[in-house]
């Protein structure tokens, strides 16, 4: 990488790669001087008119047709990765092999094998960043929370209460994708539950164990579309049905190496809920709630206190809380920030590790990916022996 500059390309042109386009695009705007120049360089998909279209609404100079182009590219540093999960390995190994430094989408992989060889190419390539794009770390309102557990205001968590609910699966009319095949475990959980099992982690600390686990279809068959969509768009539908090979629905329980407890479920059939990540979270001395669809808020109560007003109070985050001061253009308690903030968010911590400036908390390692696609594994093998308890070996916790 040249010292003045960055030139950054994004692989995938739907939904979550317009996302992580915008989020460059927007990292050179938040906190401080210092950065090298970022170009905004390519865009590649292999739907030329998606490229096309994402490299001029996001303001980059071309548009590519194949990973290969990227990886291949002299001008390009840093590259997102966001494509179907079954491609991952593949685009990632050749992008490590090229030089580049890699930011790669949850889930990390389609399966712990192909994981560990990731991990395995990028620790090959011990001067090129490699990290996994868990979003909701960014959150200002779930890192206050977690400022107030790891600084012991909250005492020791005993109940982590969380759920992931979306309706991008309610429709039975909705088109076939990649979202829908490859088996237990690819659907809900790893689509959505990725998110929520590493917000539980970042909030109470590694999971021991999972139990208790069901995975359930409701939507059991779908048309395939007769062209391209975009993430969960609608689409003209052909007259051809493929079975869904995953689950619409996962639900299960855990158990962390503190001794605490946590109750989760993952939906995409949960009708009226577009974007619904949420939780509550109970420890020794306070208690504290946040749902998505309130993101400039959370909830929270402590023993401070008493008497007749003693309660939960909803507290409206500001500077005085992560990521806000700098990191929005009015950064004024109440204003408000959206789920695109935090890529914005991301870009820059990547970008600053890149740089080597790591004034931002650093993105999850590849390591961290595959320790997150092992508890994936684990819960849904739970599923698969009737629920058993499915211990996680201290070695894969760290």
């Amino acid at each position: 990488m040249p010292n003045d500059h960055i030139g950054v390309a994004v692989i995938g042109a739907g939904m979550a790669g317009r996302s992580h386009a915008a989020g460059y695009r927007g990292a050179t705007t938040t906190y401080d001087p210092g950065l090298p120049d970022v170009r905004l360089v390519a865009i590649a998909d292999v739907n030329e008119h998606f490229a096309e279209e994402t490299a001029r609404r996001f303001g980059y100079t071309r548009a590519e047709t194949s990973w290969q182009a990227v990886a291949e590219a002299p001008d390009i540093d840093v590259v997102s990765v966001v494509v179907a999960n079954h491609l991952h390995r593949e685009v990632v190994e050749g992008l490590l092999a090229a030089g580049k430094h890699v930011l790669c989408e949850k889930p990390f992989a389609p399966t712990v094998e192909d994981a560990e060889a990731m991990v395995a190419a990028a620790r090959a390539r011990p001067e090129a960043q490699a990290g996994v794009g868990f979003t909701f770390r960014r959150s200002p309102a779930i890192a206050a929370v977690k400022r107030l557990v790891d600084d012991g205001s909250t005492g020791r968590p005993i109940h982590f209460n969380g759920h992931y609910w979306c309706d991008y699966g309610a429709d039975p009319s909705g088109p076939m994708s990649w979202r829908y095949k490859g088996g237990p475990g690819s659907g809900a959980l790893a689509d959505i539950g990725s998110h929520l099992v590493d917000l539980a982690e970042f909030l109470c600390g590694p999971i021991r164990s999972v139990r208790g686990t069901t995975l359930s279809t409701f939507v059991t068959e779908r048309a395939l579309p007769l062209g391209a969509a975009v993430g969960h768009a609608a689409a003209t539908l052909s007259d051809e049905r493929e079975p869904v090979e995953n689950e619409d629905l996962v639900t299960f329980t855990a158990t962390f190496e503190s001794g605490a407890t946590a109750t989760m479920s993952a939906s995409r059939v949960a009708l009226g809920l577009a974007n619904s990540l949420g939780f509550e979270l109970f420890a020794e001395n306070a208690a504290a709630t946040f749902d998505l669809l309130r993101a400039g808020e959370f909830g929270y109560m402590d023993r401070a206190v008493e008497g007749p007003t003693k309660g939960y109070r909803q507290v409206a985050v500001g500077p005085d809380h992560p990521y806000l001061t700098g990191g929005l253009p009015m950064d004024f308690p109440g204003v408000g920030y959206g789920q695109n903030d935090l890529f914005v968010f991301q870009a820059r911590a990547f970008l600053e590790q890149v740089a080597g400036l790591d004034r931002l908390p650093r993105v999850p390692s590849f390591e961290h990916g595959l320790h997150n696609l092992r508890l994936l594994a684990a819960i849904t093998e739970s599923a698969r022996n009737g629920g058993a308890e499915v211990k996680i070996s201290q070695e894969e916790n760290r």
